[in-house]
C-alpha cells in the first residue's frame, strides 16, 4: 500500500508540472507525426504543417491547475503566434470530448484542441507530465521542449532578438 501511495505521489508532482524545464531536448530531431481528432471531429496531422508553418504543441488537461495557466497565455499570444506562422496544437490526453469540450468553450479557447483519447500521442513523445510544450520548426524537428511558454524558442523562429 505504501509503494501505491508513492507512486500516487511521484506522478501527481510530475504531472502537475513539477519537472524541471528543459530547453532544446532532442534539438534537430523529426517530431514523432500524429493523426488526432479535433473537437468537431476533424482529423489533423502533424504533417499538414510540414514545410508550412512551425507548431507549438502543449501536451495537457482540464484538471492541472499549472495547464489551466499555459492555455490562458496562450490564449493571450495567439494572434501574434499566428501572425508569425507558428500553430498551436493543444492536446488533451485521456479526456473525453465533452468534458474537453466544456472546457474550451468556457475558457474561449481560439487555437486548435486535439483529443488523445487513448494517450498514445503522448506516449511517443515520451510524456513525463503535463503541461508539456514541443516547439517544432517548419522542417518538422523539435527546437525545444520545457513546461512553460516557449518564449526564447519563439523568438528564435521568428527571428525575434
Amino acid at each position: 500500500m505504501k509503494n501505491c501511495l508513492r507512486i500516487f505521489l511521484f506522478l501527481f508532482f510530475v504531472s502537475c508540472g513539477f519537472s524541471s524545464y528543459i530547453d532544446k531536448v532532442n534539438a534537430n530531431e523529426a517530431a514523432p507525426v500524429f493523426q488526432l481528432k479535433d473537437l468537431k471531429d476533424k482529423v489533423v496531422s502533424l504533417s499538414d504543417y510540414k514545410n508550412k508553418k512551425a507548431v507549438v504543441l502543449i501536451f495537457w488537461t482540464t484538471w492541472c491547475p499549472y495547464c489551466r495557466e499555459e492555455l490562458k497565455t496562450l490564449n493571450q499570444e495567439y494572434a501574434g503566434l499566428s501572425k508569425s506562422s507558428i500553430e498551436v496544437l493543444a492536446i488533451d490526453i485521456g479526456e473525453p470530448k465533452y468534458k474537453v469540450e466544456n472546457y474550451a468553450k468556457s475558457h474561449s479557447i481560439e487555437f486548435e484542441v486535439l483529443l488523445d483519447l487513448d494517450s498514445s500521442v503522448a506516449r511517443d513523445y515520451d510524456l513525463m507530465g503535463v503541461p508539456t510544450y514541443f516547439v517544432i520548426n517548419k522542417s518538422g524537428e523539435v527546437v525545444a521542449t520545457g513546461n512553460s511558454f516557449p518564449k526564447n524558442a519563439i523568438k528564435e523562429l521568428t527571428g525575434e532578438k
